[in-house]
């Protein structure tokens, strides 16, 4: 039987973990990345390129390293547990040689078309065409794998801002944006508070004369950093609190979830309470915010209504002076290689579950990494990459057009339903649902209740401790032998980097002993599954 041959679009994350799933189903993986490197938008470059993913210097996770890591290789136990990029580069890079992916890698690489060949009705193949050293090459493939990811386009909305052409001072995207060094003195306006405005404000609070943060509707402020200081993520995105969630109604997470945030910063009073509630827009990740607030090194201010030569009048017609003016204002996606042809991506770019084109008369094109998950990228993308080089391989079927544009009718009005209209809620999913409803399709999702009988240790860990995305490696297609092991220590590796001073065992805190926990946590376990 000949071997598929899969093209791959970018060497980021996505791409890489996108190499690997098509080795572990026995393809045949070509990548094509633009740049000299792998790593996409983790790899920090001093100047930015139009087109191409930028960050700025001193970018770090928003998700924790036991929550972000690709399902079957942890990071070392003495990284911390949010990552500065540098790290990020250091462990994409450790990933890439572990697997040997490299050699499948074509840099330099524009792809600058790929488009169906004439019998794609019965091959489903498609033809791409790349562009190397000002030449072009042509390549068939027999399935293609889209993972250029969505912070390449800033989205810069110029025109909901009258009188920017005539601001004397600079403006620009935070694709632009590097470090501080250069707004020593200045008065700055970022515009924007999503989790790169929070970010930005917060650092050049450090160096500049007065910074701004101009916000339509405000937003809820969370923190890496939860109870006992413990990694937000490790402490909420577990099995049992998504169902205990699931029996909440919105009403009452919303007055929860409200309560704890204004306990630890009066979103009111410092200027950020939002016009939403907290489930019906992505929060903000920002640990540094409240601190330039309270020493006034950052103000909030209102949506800006217009500018002039040199101020910004905001809508609630205050006025300040401004030498520079940053949008933090997000990405638009963008596929320009890709054919114009709507049964390939329609206006409305429907997908089946943000991965298969559902109009496709065969299903050989996905898109990988381009949803906007509450929780980790990598995890998701590689799960969706486990997925989609079944289908392509015919060991996993797609639902009929019908039924998939059916769901996505579906999913599009949800969307619109729960959250506001906004770039930062397309495609947004919930980390565990969205995990485990790909894991079903693939065979990986973990059974609680049989591993409770079988093994009550793991399964305990499974389903109170953090959804870590070696859960998914223990069982069906692409089982690891080492995924009971990472689950077993992944609270040691939590710990391990912040154990860098000694305390004695009588300084330590009283806490329940393990085996009584076990037991409790385990009558609630068998309860909670008769239940449910």
């Amino acid at each position: 039987m000949t071997v598929k041959k899969i093209a791959i679009i970018g060497a980021g994350v996505s791409g890489l973990g996108a190499i690997k799933s098509c080795l572990e189903e026995g393809l045949e993986p070509t990548c094509f990345e633009e740049s000299f490197d792998i790593g996409g938008v983790w790899r920090y470059e001093e100047k930015s390129e139009t087109g191409k993913p930028s960050i700025y210097q001193s970018v770090t996770t928003n998700s924790s390293k036991e929550m972000t890591s690709f399902s079957d290789y942890p990071f070392p136990d003495h990284y911390p547990n949010f990552l500065h990029n540098s790290k990020m580069m250091d462990y994409v890079r450790m990933y890439a040689k572990h697997f040997d992916l490299l050699k499948y890698i074509h840099f330099l690489s524009k792809v600058s078309s790929i488009r169906k060949c004439s019998d794609f009705s019965s091959t489903g193949q498609w033809n791409v065409v790349v562009e190397v050293d000002g030449k072009q090459e042509t390549y068939i493939f027999d399935g293609i794998m889209i993972c250029n990811g969505h912070y390449s386009d800033p989205h810069l909305p110029l025109e909901c801002f009258p009188g920017i052409k005539k601001f004397t001072g600079s403006y620009f995207h935070n694709h632009e944006y590097k470090n501080p060094e250069k707004f020593k003195g200045k008065r700055v306006l970022v515009i924007g508070l999503g989790n790169t405005g929070a970010d930005v404000s917060s650092e050049l609070s450090h160096v500049a004369q007065q910074v701004f943060l101009s916000t339509r509707r405000g937003s809820w402020i969370w923190y890496r950093v939860w109870d006992n200081g413990n990694p937000l993520d490790t402490v909420l995105f577990t099995h049992f609190k998504t169902i205990i969630k699931k029996c909440l109604n919105n009403s009452i997470i919303n007055k929860l979830a409200e309560d704890e945030l204004n306990t630890r910063f009066d979103h009111a009073v410092n200027g950020l309470l939002p016009l939403h509630r907290f489930l019906n827009h992505q929060p903000t990740f920002s640990d540094d915010l409240p601190s330039h607030i309270i020493a006034g090194r950052l103000l909030v201010k209102a949506n800006v209504k217009e500018f002039t030569e040199t101020t910004a009048i905001f809508e609630d017609d205050t006025e300040e002076s401004i030498d520079v003016v940053i949008f933090a204002t997000g990405y638009t996606f963008s596929f320009p290689f890709l054919d114009n042809d709507s049964t390939v991506l329609d206006s409305q770019q429907s997908l089946f579950k943000y991965v298969f084109p559902p109009q496709l008369e065969k299903p050989t094109l996905a898109f990988i990494g381009i949803i906007q998950p509450v929780g980790a990228t990598i995890p998701t993308s590689e799960m969706q990459s486990r997925w989609a080089t079944r289908v392509f391989k015919g060991l996993n079927k797609l639902p009929s057009m019908s039924d998939m544009m059916t769901e996505i009718k579906w999913m599009e009005n949800d969307l619109k339903n729960k959250f506001v209209s906004s770039l930062r809620d397309e495609r947004r999913v919930q980390y565990i649902e969205y995990m485990d409803e790909i894991a079903l399709e693939i065979g990986v999702k973990p059974s609680v209740l049989s591993l409770f009988f079988s093994d009550p240790k793991l399964a305990l860990n499974i389903f109170f401790g953090p959804c870590t995305p070696y859960q998914y490696r223990l069982q069906g297609p692409g089982k690891w032998a080492g995924a009971r092991e990472a689950i077993l220590t992944q609270r040691e590796r939590i710990i391990k980097p912040l154990r860098t001073r000694t305390v004695s065992d009588d300084q330590l805190p009283f806490s329940v002993p393990f085996w009584l926990l076990s037991i409790s946590m385990g009558l609630l376990v068998v309860l909670i599954l008769v239940l449910f």
